[in-house]
């Protein structure tokens, strides 16, 4: 199953609950996880404003360039949907452009949208419900 993470759940997941299932999953090998340049760029901007020991980002960056069930998409479609917040927008271009089955994020605005183009985008916990962990 294909799918991409947003960074409020991505960063997250180093504190527990339902985050850590998702990212737990991934490594798990239960699911792909879609990356984009500007989707991995924000998980690294973020985690370095929190703080994150350079040893702990290598390692991300390690499994990410090791393809650890990853894909990647130099090649994203220019899409306009999330109103709020367009810098949201590289989570729908990088589903579309890898052909994810599901979004996943904490944030309302994007989670709001529901479904795009068959693409399921939808909470934490919900995703954590649907598909176990």
């Amino acid at each position: 199953m294909r799918v991409v993470v947003d960074t409020n759940v991505f960063v997250s997941s180093f504190f527990g609950g339902y985050p850590r299932q998702v990212i737990d999953l991934w490594r798990q090998g239960g699911m792909t996880l879609c990356l984009s340049k500007e989707i991995v760029d924000e998980y690294i901007r973020v985690l370095q404003r929190l703080g994150l020991e350079e040893k702990e980002l290598e390692e991300i960056l390690s499994l990410f360039a090791r393809g650890f069930h990853c894909l990647f998409t130099s090649k994203t479609p220019s899409l306009r949907i999330i109103d709020e917040d367009p810098a949201d927008d590289k989570l729908f271009e990088c589903a579309v452009a890898l052909k994810a089955e599901y979004i996943i994020s904490g944030d309302a605005a994007v989670v709001r949208v529901e479904n795009y183009m068959g693409i399921k985008v939808i909470g934490l916990k919900e995703f954590t419900q649907r598909v176990g962990s």
